[in-house]
């Protein structure tokens, strides 16, 4: 599935008391891990603000499987599954190796800079599809 991978070492600060990554930091990854994918293909944060767009999550659906531990090396999958009028969803997997730590899927909204849905200026869904899971 992997379009574009993150790779995240588990920071102290991120466990709970039971030395596992507390659920909401598996939150933060998966938006720094779209962020760098859509740095990668030139649709950075600033590069949107300029053009008067934000991208805002308006869905998460999240699935945790297993817990990353102290130590642990997470790396984060993301790619786009499905391209609507005005939104995406992205489909990441958090992996520890092999295994399946946290699976989500991500509905992303096209905005203008005051937060009001808005479709997306030309070419910006073609440049999105670089990211698309079947482009893998």
């Amino acid at each position: 599935m992997a379009v574009h991978r993150t790779s995240k070492a588990v920071r102290f600060h991120e466990l709970d008391p039971y030395d596992h990554v507390n659920h909401a930091i598996y939150v933060t990854w998966l938006e720094i891990a779209r962020v760098e994918a859509l740095d990668a293909i030139g649709l950075g944060l600033h590069e949107l603000k300029a053009r008067g767009l934000q991208f805002v999550v308006t869905k998460l659906d999240i699935r945790y499987r297993r817990a990353a531990s102290a130590g642990d090396v997470a790396e984060i999958e993301t790619a786009i599954s499905t391209f609507g009028r005005a939104s995406t969803v992205w489909t990441q997997r958090i992996l520890r190796g092999d295994e399946v730590l946290v699976t989500a899927e991500v509905t992303v909204a096209v905005t203008d800079a005051t937060g009001r849905p808005t479709r997306p200026p030309a070419g910006m869904f073609d440049t999105l599809r670089t990211l698309a899971a079947d482009a893998a």
